[in-house]
C-alpha cells in the first residue's frame, strides 16, 4: 500500500471537519409524544449523508468515532446517524475541539448549547424546552411552529 492510499484508508480530525463543514447536518426536532413529560420529546441529531455508493464512507466515520449508526437515509442514500447524549457529548466535545471552518460553526454552537441544555435535564421542564426550541428556531433551514399547536418542530443545518 502506497502512502496516499494509506491516508485515504485514515480519517483524520481535520478531514472530518472539512468533510462535515460541506455534508454534515446537526439537527434538531422536537415532536408531539404524549407519553414525554410534558408531552414533546427533544430528538437531537447528527448526520452525514451520502449516495449509497459511498457508504463505505459512512462505516469509515462510524469507525473514527467509535459510535454511531450507518442506515437508510431516503430511496438510495445512506447516512451516518448519531443519536442519544452520551453520543453526543463525545461528538460535541470533538468540534469543539476541532472547530468547523464555515457558517455551519454557528449551528454547531446553538446544537451545543442544546445539548447542554439536556445535560442539565431542561427539556423536561416548560421554561426549558422553549427554551430549546428558541435555539433551535435559530438554526438553518429552520421551520418555526408553536409548541401548543404543532405536531413537529423541525430545525437543521
Amino acid at each position: 500500500m502506497t502512502s496516499a492510499d494509506d491516508q485515504q484508508e485514515r480519517l483524520d480530525e481535520n478531514w472530518i471537519v472539512g468533510f462535515v463543514d460541506g455534508e454534515g447536518c446537526f439537527h434538531v426536532a422536537i415532536n408531539k409524544l404524549q407519553k414525554m413529560t410534558l408531552g414533546w420529546q427533544v430528538l437531537p441529531e447528527f448526520r452525514v449523508v451520502q449516495h449509497q455508493r459511498d457508504e463505505t464512507l459512512l462505516y469509515r466515520f462510524k469507525s473514527f468515532f467509535e459510535f454511531g449508526d450507518v442506515c437508510i437515509n431516503h430511496g438510495d442514500r445512506k447516512e451516518f446517524r448519531v443519536r442519544g447524549l452520551e453520543n453526543l457529548n463525545k461528538l460535541v466535545k470533538f468540534f469543539k475541539k476541532y472547530p468547523l471552518q464555515t457558517s455551519k460553526q454557528k449551528n454547531f454552537e446553538i446544537f451545543s448549547e442544546v445539548i447542554s441544555l439536556m445535560n442539565e435535564k431542561q427539556h423536561l421542564t416548560k421554561i426549558g424546552l422553549k427554551k430549546i426550541a428558541n435555539l433551535a428556531s435559530k438554526m438553518n433551514r429552520q421551520i418555526k411552529r408553536n409548541l401548543e399547536s404543532s405536531e413537529t418542530i423541525r430545525q437543521s443545518s
